[in-house]
């Protein structure tokens, strides 16, 4: 046999072997995959019990000429400019007459119906915010005007009631949104861009989500797609209980990406209910100022871990205003709830009765304790530290003070408070301590942001009256071998805060 027979015979065989690989790999038997016995064979069943508590809710808002949401800005054009007489008749005749240059401007979102029959239906409150108009639409065509109950800003809650006689409702019940894991199957019923009932489904991606959007922040993320129109619909789970309200996306684009926030029903129920039963939220107070607990606070206190809420102030008039909880303490319990972060206290606080006496498991100068408190109401607490304005007492100006003594430490300046510094940074008469009379750049204290004329009033949880006190306590500190100091500092106006400075 010649090279060439040779060559040809082995191309022969490289191409059948090839081809018997082809045929192998396109001939593999499909296998149907397999899901959990409540994954996504089918929702059909579920979404059809679902659509008729699902509303589509329409609103309008008169606003004055072209100043109104959804008005187009005029351009800020260069002095000069040829088009400028071309825009300006563009722009500012659109409007016609300053009495008559009012439009109307509409907006769409979805809310679900709670009780067929009282007409109650759960919707966002930036769905409904300042319409002058209120509509539901139903799935079955119907359209029902409908008045507020309530709103929650802190929550975006808000409940609308219409007139369900002569017309049969369908409705909704809130499930445990506690119970939901990351990984079960959710369902999102919604409006969005005004297209009508769409159903979506996804899985719980993640749980107690902060976005920054209020002070009590817990919410349920999901890639079930939420677009715009969604907000107020209902976040089902797989026994077609409500366990969210859609309420928030991250999207560059204004459309779905697969990363959306729900309220969670374990929030959303009871807020409903007070809107319903009060047309307000009667949220538990507990009348003090936090902060985070650091690993350099936890250190400076002695804990061994960082965890539950540092009390940075008791506010006068409030419910620990009697000494039951002082600043300084750390909250790592609250009616057997744990708190692990500072953002937990807030939360479990609102959520519990107005008057319910509770306890409290504190650390306080390292040792935990558990004091009783009888909580108040926040909204009157509100009303109360608003009024705390802060506003300086008159000073003894005639008389002469004496020469400031002085100390130099963790980068600060401090002195001796007394009339001429309190003059001088305008500090209230209320306010007692050590004045920081300078602070050097690149310092420690510097990196904590803390500024000329504030005062520390204590250090590691011992008050402080003079720079020698200071200096002792400082002192104390390192002979113990600690690496950080814990300052509590009031402000001017004697609000007070906790930072921690390194020693070394």
């Amino acid at each position: 046999m010649t090279s060439n027979s040779i060559l040809r015979a082995a191309r022969r065989t490289f191409i059948a072997g090839a081809a018997a690989l082809l045929v192998s790999a396109v001939a593999v038997p499909s296998v149907t995959p397999t899901f959990a016995a409540d994954g996504p064979a089918s929702v059909a069943d579920l979404a059809q019990g679902l659509l008729g508590a699902v509303v589509n809710i329409s609103t309008s808002q008169t606003v004055k000429g072209t100043e109104g949401p959804g008005a187009v800005p005029m351009p800020q054009l260069p002095e000069g400019s040829p088009f400028q007489d071309f825009f300006d008749d563009f722009f500012k005749n659109r409007g016609g007459d300053k009495d008559n240059g009012a439009q109307k401007v509409q907006s769409l979102g979805s809310g679900f119906v709670v009780d067929a029959e009282q007409g109650i239906v759960v919707t966002n409150n930036h769905v409904i915010a300042d319409a002058d108009d209120i509509e539901v639409n139903f799935s079955d065509g119907i359209t029902l005007k409908a008045t507020l109950v309530g709103t929650d800003t802190k929550t975006d809650v808000a409940v609308l009631k219409v007139d369900p006689k002569g017309h049969k409702l369908t409705a909704v019940k809130f499930g445990d949104s506690t119970k939901m894991r990351v990984g079960d199957w959710v369902m999102a019923i919604g409006n969005p861009f005004g297209l009508g009932g769409t159903v979506t489904v996804g899985i719980v991606s993640a749980r107690n989500r902060d976005i920054n959007s209020g002070p009590y922040d817990d919410f349920i993320q999901t890639d079930a797609a939420i677009n715009r129109g969604n907000s107020g619909g209902p976040l089902f789970n797989s026994a077609g209980e409500v366990i969210g309200i859609n309420t928030a996306i991250i999207s560059p684009s204004g459309g779905s990406i697969g990363i959306g926030f729900s309220i969670p029903s374990q929030l959303a129920s009871g807020v409903v209910d007070q809107l319903r039963q009060f047309g307000e939220t009667r949220r538990g107070w507990l009348g003090v100022r936090i902060q985070p607990v650091t690993d350099d606070i936890a250190e400076s206190l002695g804990m061994a871990t960082a965890k539950g809420a540092l009390v940075a102030g008791v506010i006068k008039g409030g419910p620990v205003d009697n000494g039951t909880i002082q600043a300084g303490d750390v909250i790592i319990k609250f009616d057997g709830k744990d708190i692990h972060e500072m953002r937990d206290l807030p939360r479990v606080v609102a959520e519990s009765p107005v008057g319910k006496a509770v306890d409290v498991l504190i650390v306080r100068k390292g040792v935990e304790q558990t004091v009783k408190v009888t909580l108040g109401r926040l909204e009157d607490g509100e009303k109360l530290a608003s009024g705390e304005d802060g506003s300086n007492t008159d000073q003894n100006k005639g008389d002469k003070a004496p020469a400031v003594s002085t100390a130099s430490v963790l980068g600060m300046t401090v002195g001796e408070l007394n009339d001429e510094t309190r003059k001088k940074f305008s500090i209230a008469a209320d306010v007692s301590g050590v004045v920081i009379t300078d602070v050097s750049k690149d310092s420690a204290a510097a990196e904590r942001g803390i500024q000329p004329g504030e005062v520390i009033t204590e250090i590691a949880q011992e008050s402080v009256a003079t720079p020698k006190d200071v200096m002792d306590r400082i002192g104390a500190l390192k002979e113990q071998g600690r690496k950080n100091a814990l300052l509590m500092l009031a402000s001017k106006t004697g609000e007070l805060r906790f930072v921690t400075i390194r020693m070394d």
